[in-house]
């Protein structure tokens, strides 16, 4: 299908950060959008403000019946009326994955994909692609805190596309860069087995253009079997790497680095973000712009503007006395990188992190990794598991993970808990993390911490 000549289109679970990106991107086409979610978000208010009819309720009544296209998610369930409603009538139903492998099919596609890492990257390139105005289409799955929005067009047709591994949407995918981070075990509802999932990373390689090039994070499980038609290395500080940063110095919450490649180098750049796992997601990122022949200065001048994305190690209060890191982890080696990323940058303060897990299925599969991650901590709470998707398990809870760790300073507390102890505690350094809706209590911790 071609994406530029739909007229109309229509989104069960437009609210989504994936599906909103592709709403948006239909919207600046001139299509008439509009879609259905489950609640009210920040997110679906801004698209009724950017022109698209959006509904709450699962209402044949609503839908629009004119559409040319209709697209779903994975996490709309098999009852919803209105998505039924199109099958049954003969609709072009399609999933996100599917207007994604258009897009990749008519434009330049880089693509990102892997378990940690990929939202951030991929903004950053196409955050550099726009600040070099060599300019890009980027889909994104978290919001640029530069622009406020995880879509942005240009006339250039290279597209800029977070690939996700879950469902395996992302095998659909056909990259002329294609970016993979780590292979490691998640979403072990879908695969099953640590091995199946390697195997469908290993099909993400196989389905690069002719011509074009994997650039993958060297020393990764199975690289022998990571393979594109050019293969770039990349790393944070392993000299064995094709791309490697070099002098990392931490300043003011941030770092100055030198990143080199094979026959070129690019000194004192500036990164304002924290999180030295942020670092190597810079790497990557430079590595896809000298891929692409920016000018190697354009890049540092812009990078060194770069205010990263909401919920990734994102600073909602800075100050001498205290600091307050939200952040999206909900894997233990992504909750690893957040804590000891903190404290690196901030070793006299103590680390007391606030963990919501994310899925039944998750917790059940990783409890051990996430109780050695969480036990690198001064202090940690946890919420109770954000099912999303999942109906509870039989002897899934938090207090799982809680066992299972060494650390003798933590416990389970409710949200209201939660604010209660905010409140009650002296803290000079304080994390929220996980991927549920823990983020609705960043705004209240974000107003008791300024206060103090």
């Amino acid at each position: 299908m071609n994406v530029r000549e739909v007229k109309r289109v229509y989104f069960a679970g437009i609210g989504g950060i994936g599906m909103s990106a592709l709403a948006r991107f239909f919207r600046e086409q001139g299509a008439v959008v509009s879609g259905y979610d489950k609640t009210e978000t920040d997110l679906t208010k801004q698209l009724v403000r950017e022109g698209m009819a959006v509904h709450y309720s699962d209402d044949i009544e609503l839908l629009d019946k004119d559409t040319n296209l209709v697209v779903y998610t994975p996490a709309i369930p098999k009852d919803h009326k209105e998505l039924n409603w199109y099958l049954e009538n003969n609709y072009p139903v399609y999933k996100r994955s599917d207007v994604l492998q258009w897009i990749t099919q008519s434009m330049f596609a880089i693509t990102v994909a892997g378990t940690h890492g990929k939202t951030t990257i991929s903004t950053m390139i196409a955050y550099l692609l726009r600040e070099t105005n060599y300019g890009c289409n980027a889909f994104l799955g978290g919001i640029s805190v530069n622009y406020e929005s995880n879509y942005w067009s240009s006339k250039n047709d290279t597209a800029v596309i977070e690939a996700d591994e879950y469902d395996r949407s992302f095998l659909k995918l056909t990259p002329d860069i294609a970016l993979l981070t780590a292979i490691d075990p998640d979403h072990l509802d879908i695969y099953g087995t640590a091995a199946v999932m390697e195997a469908a990373f290993i099909q993400y390689t196989k389905n690069i253009k002719a011509g074009g090039t994997l650039l993958v994070k060297y020393g990764l499980h199975r690289q022998n079997d990571l393979k594109g038609p050019l293969t770039v290395t990349y790393s944070l500080d392993n000299t064995a790497a094709d791309v490697h940063a070099l002098n990392i110095v931490q300043k003011d919450g941030g770092y100055i680095f030198d990143v080199e490649g094979a026959n070129w180098k690019i000194s004192n750049i500036e990164l304002p973000v924290g999180g030295i796992h942020n670092v190597e997601n810079a790497v990557a990122a430079i590595a896809v712009t000298e891929l692409l022949g920016i000018d190697a200065e354009s890049v540092k001048k812009a990078l060194s503007g770069f205010n990263g994305v909401k919920r990734r190690f994102e600073y909602l209060v800075k100050t001498d006395r205290m600091v307050y890191i939200d952040d999206y982890a909900h894997h233990p080696e992504e909750l690893a990188a957040l804590i000891r990323s903190a404290k690196q940058l901030f070793p006299d303060r103590r680390c007391v992190v606030c963990f919501q897990p994310h899925l039944f299925s998750r917790t059940r599969d990783l409890a051990t990794g996430f109780a050695e991650s969480l036990d690198m901590a001064d202090e940690v709470i946890l919420l109770d598991i954000y099912p999303a998707r999942e109906l509870p398990m039989e002897g899934v809870t938090s207090q799982l993970i809680a066992d299972l760790m060494k650390n003798p300073a933590h416990c389970i507390l409710s949200k209201e808990g939660l604010l209660d102890y905010v409140n009650s505690k002296e803290l000079n350094m304080f994390i929220t993390a996980g991927a549920g809706d823990i983020d609705k209590l960043t705004g209240p911790i974000k107003t008791v911490l300024s206060n103090k």
